[in-house]
Protein backbone atom coordinates (compact mmCIF):
# COMPACT_ATOMS: atom_id res chain seq x y z
CA UNK A 1 0.00 0.00 0.00
CA UNK A 2 1.57 3.27 -0.99
CA UNK A 3 1.19 6.42 1.09
CA UNK A 4 -2.04 7.18 2.68
CA UNK A 5 -4.60 10.42 1.67
CA UNK A 6 -4.18 11.79 4.93
CA UNK A 7 0.15 11.07 4.97
CA UNK A 8 -0.52 12.46 1.50
CA UNK A 9 -1.92 15.83 2.95
CA UNK A 10 0.30 16.47 5.19
CA UNK A 11 3.33 16.54 3.64
CA UNK A 12 2.16 19.13 0.97
CA UNK A 13 2.05 22.62 1.64
CA UNK A 14 -0.60 23.74 -0.99
CA UNK A 15 -3.77 22.73 -1.43
CA UNK A 16 -2.25 22.93 -5.73
CA UNK A 17 0.92 20.22 -4.54
CA UNK A 18 -2.27 18.13 -2.96
CA UNK A 19 -4.25 18.15 -5.74
CA UNK A 20 -1.47 16.64 -8.03
CA UNK A 21 -0.66 14.21 -5.25
CA UNK A 22 -4.20 13.06 -4.78
CA UNK A 23 -4.71 12.47 -8.83
CA UNK A 24 -1.84 10.23 -8.57
CA UNK A 25 -2.61 8.18 -6.19
CA UNK A 26 -6.12 7.86 -7.46
CA UNK A 27 -3.94 6.97 -10.99
CA UNK A 28 -2.34 4.02 -8.54
CA UNK A 29 -5.50 2.52 -6.97
CA UNK A 30 -6.87 2.45 -10.75
CA UNK A 31 -4.28 0.59 -11.58
CA UNK A 32 -4.67 -1.97 -9.20
CA UNK A 33 -7.92 -3.23 -10.15
CA UNK A 34 -8.87 -6.41 -11.82
CA UNK A 35 -9.45 -4.84 -14.76
CA UNK A 36 -11.59 -8.29 -15.98
CA UNK A 37 -14.46 -7.58 -13.62
CA UNK A 38 -15.62 -4.39 -15.58
CA UNK A 39 -15.81 -7.11 -18.28
CA UNK A 40 -17.89 -9.44 -16.04
CA UNK A 41 -19.59 -6.78 -15.07
CA UNK A 42 -20.37 -5.63 -18.83
CA UNK A 43 -21.49 -8.72 -19.37
CA UNK A 44 -24.14 -8.94 -16.56
CA UNK A 45 -25.30 -5.13 -17.75
CA UNK A 46 -25.88 -6.90 -21.21
CA UNK A 47 -27.72 -9.87 -20.42
CA UNK A 48 -30.38 -7.90 -17.51
CA UNK A 49 -30.65 -5.71 -20.62
CA UNK A 50 -31.90 -7.96 -23.52
CA UNK A 51 -34.01 -10.27 -21.02
CA UNK A 52 -35.32 -6.71 -19.86
CA UNK A 53 -34.47 -7.71 -15.71
CA UNK A 54 -34.77 -4.32 -13.43
CA UNK A 55 -31.12 -3.47 -12.16
CA UNK A 56 -31.57 -2.16 -8.73
CA UNK A 57 -28.87 0.27 -7.44
CA UNK A 58 -28.25 1.35 -3.70
CA UNK A 59 -25.59 2.98 -1.29
CA UNK A 60 -25.31 4.78 1.63
CA UNK A 61 -24.16 8.13 1.95
CA UNK A 62 -22.07 9.13 -0.88
CA UNK A 63 -22.48 5.55 -2.04
CA UNK A 64 -26.34 6.80 -2.43
CA UNK A 65 -25.18 9.96 -4.78
CA UNK A 66 -23.45 7.44 -6.95
CA UNK A 67 -26.48 4.79 -7.12
CA UNK A 68 -28.38 7.97 -8.46
CA UNK A 69 -25.89 9.30 -10.77
CA UNK A 70 -25.62 5.58 -12.24
CA UNK A 71 -29.52 5.45 -12.59
CA UNK A 72 -29.33 8.39 -13.93
CA UNK A 73 -26.46 7.60 -16.59
CA UNK A 74 -27.23 4.29 -17.43
CA UNK A 75 -30.97 4.18 -17.76
CA UNK A 76 -32.46 7.56 -19.19
CA UNK A 77 -29.14 8.59 -20.48
CA UNK A 78 -28.21 5.81 -22.47
CA UNK A 79 -31.95 5.81 -24.05
CA UNK A 80 -31.62 9.39 -24.58
CA UNK A 81 -28.40 9.08 -26.80
CA UNK A 82 -28.70 6.05 -28.53
CA UNK A 83 -32.38 5.52 -29.17
CA UNK A 84 -32.12 1.93 -28.29
CA UNK A 85 -35.45 0.10 -28.39
CA UNK A 86 -34.82 -2.46 -25.49
CA UNK A 87 -33.12 0.19 -22.84
CA UNK A 88 -31.46 -0.57 -19.11
CA UNK A 89 -34.28 -0.86 -16.68
CA UNK A 90 -32.07 1.08 -14.12
CA UNK A 91 -33.80 1.89 -10.50
CA UNK A 92 -31.94 3.93 -7.54
CA UNK A 93 -33.80 2.81 -4.16
CA UNK A 94 -32.15 5.40 -2.95
CA UNK A 95 -34.39 8.33 -4.44
CA UNK A 96 -37.31 8.09 -2.44
CA UNK A 97 -37.23 9.50 0.63
CA UNK A 98 -40.64 9.52 2.02
CA UNK A 99 -40.58 5.50 1.26
CA UNK A 100 -37.29 5.83 3.01
CA UNK A 101 -38.09 7.49 5.85
CA UNK A 102 -40.97 5.45 6.69
CA UNK A 103 -39.72 2.44 6.29
CA UNK A 104 -36.67 3.96 8.44
CA UNK A 105 -39.24 4.97 11.00
CA UNK A 106 -41.56 2.04 11.35
CA UNK A 107 -39.07 -0.76 10.65
CA UNK A 108 -35.52 -0.03 10.97
CA UNK A 109 -32.87 1.92 8.63
CA UNK A 110 -31.69 -1.58 7.97
CA UNK A 111 -34.81 -2.70 6.46
CA UNK A 112 -34.89 0.08 4.12
CA UNK A 113 -33.79 -1.61 1.17
CA UNK A 114 -35.31 -5.26 1.45
CA UNK A 115 -38.66 -3.99 1.78
CA UNK A 116 -38.52 -1.93 -1.32
CA UNK A 117 -37.40 -5.13 -3.16
CA UNK A 118 -40.20 -7.37 -1.71
CA UNK A 119 -42.55 -4.99 -3.42
CA UNK A 120 -40.63 -4.38 -7.24
CA UNK A 121 -37.94 -7.50 -7.28
CA UNK A 122 -38.77 -10.27 -10.21
CA UNK A 123 -36.76 -12.93 -9.91
CA UNK A 124 -33.61 -13.23 -12.16
CA UNK A 125 -33.13 -9.47 -11.45
CA UNK A 126 -30.25 -7.78 -10.61
CA UNK A 127 -28.97 -5.55 -7.80
CA UNK A 128 -26.05 -3.31 -7.85
CA UNK A 129 -25.02 -2.88 -4.32
CA UNK A 130 -22.30 0.12 -3.73
CA UNK A 131 -20.43 0.45 -0.48
CA UNK A 132 -16.95 1.16 0.66
CA UNK A 133 -16.62 -0.58 3.42
CA UNK A 134 -18.89 -3.67 2.77
CA UNK A 135 -20.30 -4.00 6.01
CA UNK A 136 -23.62 -2.02 5.93
CA UNK A 137 -26.20 -4.07 7.59
CA UNK A 138 -29.40 -2.80 4.98
CA UNK A 139 -27.08 -3.64 2.54
CA UNK A 140 -25.90 -7.41 3.34
CA UNK A 141 -29.90 -7.73 4.06
CA UNK A 142 -30.70 -6.99 0.60
CA UNK A 143 -27.79 -9.04 -0.74
CA UNK A 144 -29.09 -12.13 1.07
CA UNK A 145 -32.33 -12.22 0.35
CA UNK A 146 -31.77 -11.35 -3.73
CA UNK A 147 -29.36 -14.62 -3.52
CA UNK A 148 -32.18 -16.57 -1.68
CA UNK A 149 -34.71 -15.14 -3.95
CA UNK A 150 -32.91 -16.04 -7.88
CA UNK A 151 -31.03 -13.08 -8.10
CA UNK A 152 -27.92 -11.35 -9.07
CA UNK A 153 -25.45 -9.48 -6.69
CA UNK A 154 -22.73 -7.60 -7.62
CA UNK A 155 -20.92 -5.21 -5.56
CA UNK A 156 -18.83 -1.84 -5.97
CA UNK A 157 -16.67 -2.31 -3.13
CA UNK A 158 -13.69 -0.42 -0.77
CA UNK A 159 -10.98 -1.36 1.57
CA UNK A 160 -10.64 -4.67 1.97
CA UNK A 161 -14.51 -5.85 0.56
CA UNK A 162 -15.47 -6.65 4.03
CA UNK A 163 -18.75 -8.92 4.43
CA UNK A 164 -20.25 -8.45 1.04
CA UNK A 165 -17.19 -9.20 -0.70
CA UNK A 166 -17.78 -12.78 0.10
CA UNK A 167 -21.79 -12.15 -0.36
CA UNK A 168 -21.52 -11.07 -4.06
CA UNK A 169 -21.54 -13.36 -7.44
CA UNK A 170 -19.11 -10.67 -8.30
CA UNK A 171 -17.86 -7.45 -7.27
CA UNK A 172 -15.37 -5.00 -8.24
CA UNK A 173 -12.78 -3.91 -5.46
CA UNK A 174 -11.06 -0.39 -4.89
CA UNK A 175 -8.41 -1.20 -2.43
CA UNK A 176 -7.78 1.60 0.02
CA UNK A 177 -6.69 1.98 3.74
CA UNK A 178 -9.78 1.77 5.78
CA UNK A 179 -11.78 5.09 5.97
CA UNK A 180 -10.38 6.51 2.74
CA UNK A 181 -13.98 6.95 1.89
CA UNK A 182 -12.85 9.63 -1.13
CA UNK A 183 -10.88 7.77 -3.68
CA UNK A 184 -13.31 4.48 -2.97
CA UNK A 185 -16.08 6.74 -3.80
CA UNK A 186 -14.28 8.93 -6.86
CA UNK A 187 -13.53 5.11 -8.16
CA UNK A 188 -16.91 3.76 -7.96
CA UNK A 189 -18.36 7.54 -9.96
CA UNK A 190 -15.20 6.80 -12.42
CA UNK A 191 -15.96 3.44 -13.31
CA UNK A 192 -19.90 4.38 -13.84
CA UNK A 193 -18.66 6.86 -16.30
CA UNK A 194 -16.88 4.16 -17.89
CA UNK A 195 -19.47 1.99 -18.33
CA UNK A 196 -21.82 4.96 -19.73
CA UNK A 197 -19.68 6.26 -22.43
CA UNK A 198 -18.85 3.04 -23.31
CA UNK A 199 -22.37 1.85 -23.84
CA UNK A 200 -23.37 5.20 -25.20
CA UNK A 201 -20.80 4.20 -28.19
CA UNK A 202 -21.41 0.51 -28.35
CA UNK A 203 -25.47 1.06 -28.44
CA UNK A 204 -25.87 3.75 -30.82
CA UNK A 205 -27.78 3.08 -33.85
Amino acid sequence: MKESIKEIAKKNNKISEFAVDYFNRLFSIFNNLDLKKLDNLEIVLKKARLNKNNIFVFGNGGSAATASTMANDLGFDILKKTSIKTPFKFFALTDNTPVITAISNDTGYENVLINQLRIHFRKKDTIILISASGNSKNLIKAANWVKKNNGYVFSFLGFDGGKLKNLSNDYILVKTEKGEYGPVEDMHLIINHIFAHWFQSRLIK
